[in-house]
């Protein structure tokens, strides 16, 4: 119980920051369209610290393990979140961005901080598994979705920033370089960024959205059930029916990372892109705001259960 209040805790505050976000459109010191401007920097600047950021620890045998472990289940897990997205397009109906919103979770954003406060700046790295996976599968897979089935173009896949940032942490870990204080210090500052940003952009970009479309339209809570209870169902019942927290040391706090991803509300990186990419950032960002409000509730609900259950 003490970690679901620790989440309450931590996701009320990040929901303040989306307030003052709304509230600074709404006073007409920014304009919501400045959301887009905010995107560059969350994408191309914020993002790719926070991954060199969490990667600046000592390699270690148990840290080895950890990672591939965290791997390979954050890699079962998008599958599945694929596989059923595939699935429940024809049965329900769903758009596009109603596609990456059930697919996407905002991992990048919500979990560092959260494992931060719940576990330890140890765990972080673990996290990175999950945020390496997705930043992959965003830039091609939903890349791909939003640009309505434009030829993917290699070089912007492989040689945007995100995944420079995953390059260059992959380096920095295995050869064991740390950074001199003053470059990570600064990475460091930049990464602590990611979640008040994130929640900004959301406010901003929900601004020109009428609340009563968001709260009154009974589709958008089809989302809210698959994106935060019904997915986060299917993955718990794979990790307990598998074992999988027993198949290395400290496994069920290391996996609780990967579910902990798993729970979280829309993907602001998503919202980030349909900015970006004119895909309508607006449904993107009301099923964000939407998600994260009702999220206050369902993870602490969710991670309840996970630590009753694995």
């Amino acid at each position: 119980m003490a970690v679901s209040l620790i989440l309450t805790e931590q996701i009320i505050k990040l929901f303040i920051i989306l307030l003052l976000g709304f509230l600074l459109v709404k006073f007409g010191l920014l304009k919501a369209s400045d959301s887009k401007s905010v995107s560059v920097i969350l994408v191309y600047l914020i993002l790719p610290c926070m991954i060199i950021n969490a990667v600046q620890i000592d390699y270690t045998p148990q840290v080895r393990t950890g990672l591939i472990f965290t791997i390979a289940a954050s890699v079962i897990v998008h599958l599945i979140f694929i596989a059923a997205t595939a699935l429940l397009k024809r049965l329900l109906g769903l758009d596009t961005i109603e596609q990456m919103t059930v697919i996407y979770t905002n991992g990048g954003i919500l979990v560092i901080p959260l494992v931060q406060a719940m576990l330890g700046d140890d765990y972080v790295i673990y996290s990175c598994s999950f945020i390496v996976i997705q930043i992959i599968l965003l830039w091609t897979h939903c890349k791909q979705k939003l640009c309505s089935g434009q030829k993917l173009e290699l070089k912007s896949i492989f040689l945007n920033a995100n995944m420079v940032a995953i390059y260059v942490g992959i380096i920095l870990f295995f050869t064991q370089i740390h950074l001199p204080d003053v470059i990570g210090g600064t990475i460091d500052m930049l990464a602590n960024m990611v979640g008040p940003m994130g929640m900004l952009l959301a406010g901003m970009a929900i601004s020109e959205v009428p609340l009563k479309h968001v709260f009154m339209t009974g589709r958008n809570y089809l989302v809210v059930l698959l994106r935060l209870f019904v997915y986060p169902v299917i993955i718990l019942a794979v990790f307990k029916l598998s074992g999988a927290a027993g198949m290395i040391p400290d496994g069920k706090n290391i996996l609780m990372i990967v579910y902990l991803a798993c729970i979280t509300p829309a993907c602001a990186t998503v919202t980030s892109m349909a900015q970006l990419y004119d895909s309508n950032a607006a449904e993107s960002s009301m099923f964000y705001v939407l998600t994260t409000i009702c999220s206050i509730i369902s993870m602490p609900v969710m991670i309840f259960v996970y630590t009753m259950v694995i």
